[in-house]
């Protein structure tokens, strides 16, 4: 763990990879361009191998399988209960970390169970060779193949490659990540087939062949910060799994390269903040949550996107872009966006019970253009004494999230995060939770900023255990 390095969990802009069971790598891409369907899933830099996550959970936390559910696998049939265990291989290298990583569908086990019996007609052999019949099924099994390489403290080299048992699936999953480590940025040069995304809606896709160079200064509380990003797609987006989306994969993942530069300001305030001293002798459980403040930060930038090949219909979508130009297979876009947030924290996170409450809300205006264009009719309609129609509330409502965390006991403590939408339909004004993503968290104290997270989300139907540095 040492050797890689963490980056403090910040709000921003950026698509960040989603957490999800659906494969054993445990990550999907979002599909440029779209909201990240859920925020608890999100890892935030460069993030613990999902190998290495079970390796210490099994040596460190005595957990010898971890378990995972969900309902997007092809592999599961649709319904996936599953127990992971890995095996580190036995080298004693510094620089190389070696592991295998297996699965069981403890689900599809007891569905095969329940459907054949113990026993076939006229079978009299015992009740653990009946067992060992059904658990030599290999559909029941997945298995990931994981190699990293640490040339220097600086340097990692990760390869993978993920296979199933089960006939529905039969194409391996292979991937390369390079990730090197500047004073002040971050570059990260994966490629992956196939490479799984995930859109607005929550379904997932699969790009035959997926390149990507991203290079992020490292998030800072205040300041400028930049992200360039180069991607190309090779092949045609397929549906993976089972979760239902409209048939029509995002523009932005169709075959194609694509350069994305985005630039930001950001600057925080300290509306209060305790000076009362905390408790003597008594380490917190997780020193980013040890400071009780009420805060509030606002981040303005710009986006400008590149598209050569298929992709670049999303000139024409819209897609949120404020302005495109395409000519033939080529495409500009470009837009500005914002986010503000508030953020409240009420105790220090030392005593054993209910020291910690906190509460964030997040606003984020995705599209400045859409934004402006909205905020326009608004005033006409407002001016001419009209009713503003459903259209103008949306231009203008920002995507909102909301997540509140409430100490339990000890290190456990539990989470929501859920976005929430507003807006006017039929003259009246609403207001709705959506895909709210539920946890609960244990601070591991002895590493000053690290957790245990276990999430559900009801609207994914998955479930999750992952490990977690210097997150707040």
């Amino acid at each position: 763990m040492r050797k890689l390095r963490w980056v403090k969990d910040d709000d921003g802009f950026w698509d960040l990879d989603v957490s999800t069971p659906a494969t054993l790598n445990g990550i999907a891409r979002p599909a440029p361009g779209d909201p990240i369907p859920s925020v608890l899933g999100l890892s935030r830099g460069i993030r613990l191998s999902r190998p290495k996550q079970l390796d210490f959970f099994q040596r460190f936390m005595f957990m010898p399988f971890i378990p995972s559910y969900s309902n997007a696998s092809p592999h599961a049939h649709g319904n996936g209960f599953s127990l992971q265990r890995v095996l580190s291989l036995p080298f004693a290298l510094d620089r190389w970390f070696g592991t295998v990583l297996g699965q069981l569908n403890v689900q599809k086990l007891a569905s095969s169970i329940k459907r054949n019996g113990f026993r076939q007609p006229n079978d009299e052999s015992p009740w653990f060779k009946n067992i060992a019949r059904h658990l030599s099924d290999k559909s029941l099994y997945a298995i990931d193949f994981c190699s990293e390489f640490f040339p220097t403290p600086d340097d990692s080299l990760q390869f993978s490659l993920e296979s199933y048992g089960d006939d529905d699936y039969k194409t391996p999953r292979k991937k390369a990540v390079f990730h090197h480590k500047f004073p002040h940025h971050n570059l990260t040069l994966e490629a992956a087939s196939p490479g799984l995304f995930v859109d607005k809606n929550g379904g997932f896709w699969d790009i035959p062949l997926n390149m990507a160079i991203d290079l992020a200064s490292v998030a800072s509380d205040i300041g400028p910060s930049y992200h360039i990003c180069v991607n190309h797609n090779a092949g045609s987006p397929k549906s993976f799994g089972t979760h239902k989306n409209d048939g029509i994969p995002p523009a932005s993942i169709q075959p194609g390269l694509s350069a994305t530069t985005a630039f930001s300001l950001k600057n925080s305030i300290d509306i209060w903040r305790s000076e009362a001293p905390k408790l003597k002798k008594v380490q917190p459980y997780d020193a980013f949550l040890s400071n009780p403040h009420i805060s509030a930060s606002g981040i303005i930038g710009g986006v400008m996107s590149a598209c050569f090949g298929d992709n670049s219909v999303r000139a024409t979508t819209g897609d949120g872009f404020g302005v495109g130009v395409r000519r033939g297979n080529c495409a500009i876009l470009a837009d500005s966006f914002a986010t503000v947030s508030l953020s409240a924290q009420l105790g220090s996170f030392q005593k054993m019970f209910f020291d910690l409450t906190r509460f964030q809300a997040l606003l984020d205006f995705p599209s400045g253009s859409t934004f402006l264009t909205g905020a326009t009719h608004l005033a006409k309609d407002l001016y001419n004494s009209q009713t503003p129609n459903l259209k103008t509330f949306q231009q203008i409502s920002p995507v909102t999230t909301l997540s509140f965390q409430q100490q339990l006991v000890g290190p456990f403590s539990f989470r929501v995060d859920s976005g929430i939408k507003w807006g006017m339909e039929n003259g009246e004004s609403f207001v709705e939770v959506k895909d709210p993503v539920f946890a609960v968290e244990y601070a591991l104290q002895v590493l000053a900023s690290a957790k245990a997270v276990a999430w559900y989300s009801p609207r994914q139907q998955e479930f999750m255990i992952e490990l977690r540095f210097f997150e707040s």
